[in-house]
This record gives C-alpha cells, sequence and structure tokens, in this order.
C-alpha cells in the first residue's frame, strides 16, 4: 500500500491509522501548493482530483475520502479494534461520527485554508466552537468518541483539532475535548506517524 500524504493535512488520520493498524506500506509527500511529488511528477497524473487523502493498493486499485480510507483500513486489522464489526449498531455510530467529521467539522475548516472573505470565516468559527462545545460534552465519562477503545474516528477527529490554532478557534474549557488531544498526542502510533510527516 502507498499513502500519498500532504504533512498537516487531513491525510494525517490516515497515517496514524495505518501505523495504529501496525500494517506495512509507504508514503509518499504531494506538496499540495505546487501539485507535485518529490521527483516533481504532477500529482493529478496519479489522482485527477489532486487532494489527499489517496491510498494506492498493491493490486493497482486505489481510495479517496478520509472516512472511506479509515475503515478500510480498520477492516484489514479487525483484532486491533479500531472500528466495530459489520451487522453492529456501533459501526453505524462511528459511520455517523466520521461523516460528521468529514462534513461538519473538515469542510468548515476550508475557508481558513484560502482566500474565503473575513465574514465567511467568522461565520464559520463561531459554528465549529459550538460544535467542539458538543463533542465535549459527548466525551463525558470516555477516554476516547466511544469510551475507552481507541478508533479511526478518534485520529480524524484529533487531526481537525490540531488546526484550530491556525484557525485561532480557542478550545479553552473544553476541557475533556483537551485531555482527549492530550491522551491522543501520547499514543505511540501518534508519534511514529507525526515523526514521518516531519521527515
Amino acid at each position: 500500500m502507498k499513502l500519498y500524504y500532504c504533512p498537516g493535512a487531513c491525510s494525517f488520520a490516515a497515517q496514524i491509522a495505518l501505523q495504529e493498524a501496525g500494517l506495512i506500506y509507504t508514503a509518499e509527500r504531494v506538496d499540495l501548493r505546487s501539485g507535485t511529488l518529490a521527483d516533481g511528477t504532477d500529482f493529478r497524473t496519479v489522482n485527477p482530483l489532486g487532494y489527499v487523502p489517496m491510498l494506492a493498493l498493491a493490486d493497482g486499485r486505489w481510495l479517496l475520502e478520509d472516512a472511506v480510507i479509515l475503515l478500510y483500513i480498520a477492516d484489514l486489522v479487525p483484532e486491533k479494534q479500531l472500528a466495530p464489526a459489520h451487522g453492529d449498531f456501533a459501526r453505524y455510530k462511528l459511520q455517523e461520527r466520521l461523516n460528521f467529521i468529514a462534513t461538519e467539522l473538515h469542510k468548515r475548516f476550508m475557508p481558513f485554508f484560502t482566500d474565503a472573505p473575513e465574514e465567511l470565516q467568522a461565520a464559520n468559527r463561531t459554528r465549529l466552537a459550538s460544535l467542539f462545545a458538543w463533542l465535549d460534552g459527548q466525551l463525558a465519562g470516555k477516554d476516547y468518541q466511544f469510551g475507552a477503545t481507541f478508533s479511526v474516528a478518534d485520529a480524524y477527529l484529533y487531526t481537525i483539532l490540531s488546526w484550530t490554532p491556525y484557525a485561532r478557534i480557542s478550545l479553552d474549557g473544553l476541557n475533556r475535548l483537551l485531555a482527549f488531544q492530550t491522551r491522543v498526542a501520547a499514543r505511540p502510533a501518534v508519534q511514529k506517524a507525526l515523526a514521518l510527516e516531519q521527515q
């Protein structure tokens, strides 16, 4: 498997999941500003949509979109319990949360990474603050989003939370969310993924 990633981007969630899964993979860095790979290849010749993450499989197939890639990784190693089993209602709750992170959180950060008008950024900042407050409440009595077990949804949420300083979104007072962030950051797999991103 090969993960196409950009340091600091949402592909970090897949990098974390692959480390948690203990899977063997290669990682190829993409410069999203220039749209090229390290050797100068136009990334759009690999992925016509030009964004990360992209997970290329050994048989030539590939996957896009964090939520899908994360579930695929989890299903490769069911014994790691990175996602509930098929048919378990908890699986649907995990998918619900992955979609929430992708659509309600992730997409609302896009104006901060573009030249979007300040009014749009301010509106998104306000909405994100309320969504993070809701998530803080959801973490009551839990180490991770679904209890004591780390899941791929936690990798995705942690990645999104890492963008809050850039977007000037304060997490002050959201003590459960801050504790979650600290807890995930301390995981060995997260440390390994971060080291890979910084190479």
